[in-house]
């Protein structure tokens, strides 16, 4: 994508961490805009009623004249860009979260249908990184990095994106968004050539996922052009025998120590959007803080196919 789009009342622009990466800023205009048709549904419309997030999604594509959505779905489906970051340009503007999910709840539906979150019962998953932790996974657990992955490892759905928004955050050091975009990775034809990454590994999840089965994919595949795709988190793949133990051993070490990885902050209020079969992404440890509080939202799903 060597230009982007002028679409009115929204500041676009490439990001100052990658050329891949395609800032989305919305002006106060189109908030304004869309406070009340977003009043018309409370948040649990929203959760029972499906139809209802494609008239939330309607609102928005409305308020730029029908261009946004022809626009993020070109972002995501290009193998050169693939993901944009999104939220309002003015960041003293108060929005609460209710509107923050609603938005959140538009922009995923103009890309497709979210797959349901066994974790949270819902099309979308609330979840808070505070300073204690007994949860059992990576998730929750803020003074751990969380390695480089793609999301839906170990369900059966397709996830070909996914939405990750930053709600709140208080007292917070650290914690950065960590990305590698599978072009740029310096290790890619050597791993992907290598027999063992396209050999089918079971993949579970811990109790906390409410997924009572497991799956079996390779870490690699192609795309419809030959181009490689990956499906890897850390923590989910149970190796079968001693040659696909460090096999992702080899992985995850090459990808965690990649010159390429792009570490930035997410500001509050913006969500990153990124196509899951070419972008991996991570985050940061965080400083130790007992008043250390960060809550986030995260939608995941197939695109349209008509």
């Amino acid at each position: 994508m060597d230009s982007l789009d002028t679409i009115q009342g929204f500041d676009i622009s490439f990001s100052d961490y990658s050329k891949r990466i395609i800032n989305i800023k919305i002006e106060d205009e189109i908030i304004d805009k869309l406070i009340f048709p977003f009043k018309k549904f409370d948040i649990t419309a929203l959760e029972y009623k499906p139809f209802t997030r494609f008239t939330l999604a309607k609102s928005l594509d409305d308020s730029t004249g029908g261009k946004l959505g022809k626009f993020i779905n070109s972002i995501l489906r290009d193998r050169d860009t693939g993901c944009f970051i999104i939220g309002p340009k003015n960041k003293s503007k108060k929005i609460d979260n209710n509107f923050l999910i609603k938005l959140s709840t538009a922009v995923t539906h103009l890309l497709g249908n979210p797959n349901f979150d066994s974790m949270a019962g819902k099309y979308y998953a609330r979840f808070h990184v505070k300073h204690e932790d007994n949860s059992d996974s990576y998730l929750r657990k803020a003074y751990t990095n969380m390695d480089l992955h793609t999301d839906g490892t170990y369900v059966k759905e397709k996830t070909d994106w996914l939405l990750m928004l930053k709600m709140e955050e208080e007292n917070v050091q650290g914690g950065e968004t960590a990305m590698l975009h599978l072009d740029d990775w310096e290790h890619l034809d050597s791993l992907t050539n290598d027999k063992v990454g396209k050999q089918n590994f079971i993949w579970g999840s811990p109790k906390s996922k409410n997924v009572d089965y497991k799956v079996e994919h390779p870490v690699f595949s192609e795309d419809e052009n030959g181009k490689p795709q990956i499906s890897y988190i850390d923590q989910f793949p149970e190796p079968k025998n001693m040659e696909q133990g460090l096999f992702l051993q080899k992985l995850s070490d090459s990808l965690e120590g990649s010159q390429k990885k792009i570490v930035m902050p997410l500001p509050v209020g913006f969500s990153v959007v990124a196509n899951n079969y070419f972008w991996l992404h991570g985050r940061k440890p965080f400083v130790e803080n007992k008043k250390l509080s960060r809550e986030l939202l995260r939608i995941r799903g197939s695109f349209f196919t008509n």
